[in-house]
């Protein structure tokens, strides 16, 4: 990875990572005690579920992939958290069974319920393993980011179909299985017994500002995450942002 593409990547984490804290933070006061338990749902090698580890938190990553559960492994080891953090291979739809119900403080879905076979039973599936207040951090890909990145590119009639198909793709050969946008997925979210407080935009410019301008303009970056951060709630903005990150609680 170039520096470019770190610093680019820095951004657009930097405002899931603290709305996710705030959260955390919050809920900690609510739960008093040596750390929270954490269910990282597709959480990987860990870039989510390491960090929150070495601030106190126990979390368990639910994968699919052994090979990213290995790589979380070493990424525990490394930081000398391996006795908080625990990966279980598995998906969406054995969570209960493998975290147990209501046993977390906290879920997190970040890229996930774009891929899931049924996003419907996997939300039902995070609100089940959810205590009573415990907070769902979801991250989902937005309809609206790809029609307009396809118009922008010239392909008008892609962009035309990722505004009606019902699951936001441009086409057959879309890698993207599903996209959502706000109403439906706060919709659904409800649906599973969670109440939305918080719809965040993320990578609303991340995507559309030139590399060469974040790698050479001194202070670019930073600029970029101010501008980022400021957009982010904005509800024209957010409507146009790649991403929409939105914090639940059961």
């Amino acid at each position: 990875m170039t520096m470019v593409d770190r610093r680019r990547r820095s951004v657009r984490t930097a405002l899931v990572a603290e709305a996710l804290r705030v959260a955390l933070a919050a809920r900690a006061r609510t739960e008093p005690g040596a750390g929270l338990d954490i269910v990282d749902l597709g959480g990987g090698t860990g870039g989510f579920a390491v960090p929150l580890a070495v601030e106190g938190h126990r979390v368990t990553v639910v994968d699919p992939s052994p090979d990213a559960l290995a790589s979380l492994e070493r990424r525990a080891s490394d930081e000398g958290v391996n006795d908080l953090v625990r990966g279980v291979q598995g998906d969406a739809a054995e969570l209960p069974g493998l975290a147990g119900e209501s046993s977390a403080d906290a879920v997190l879905c970040h890229g996930v319920l774009e891929v899931v076979d049924d996003p419907v039973q996997a939300l039902q599936a995070m609100a089940s393993v959810l205590r009573p207040g415990g907070v769902l951090s979801l991250l989902v890909a937005q309809r609206n980011a790809v029609v307009l990145a396809r118009a922008l590119a010239g392909h008008l009639a892609e962009a035309r179909v990722a505004l009606q198909d019902p699951d936001g793709r441009w086409g057959a050969t879309d890698p993207m299985p599903r996209r959502f946008d706000e109403a439906g997925i706060t919709g659904q979210l409800a649906d599973a017994g969670l109440m939305v407080h918080t719809v965040h935009g993320v990578r609303t410019f991340a995507d559309l500002v030139p590399s060469a301008f974040v790698d050479s303009e001194p202070g670019a970056t930073e600029s970029l995450a101010e501008l980022e951060r400021a957009a982010s709630q904005h509800p024209a903005f957010r409507a146009l942002a790649t991403q929409l990150h939105i914090l639940a609680t059961r």
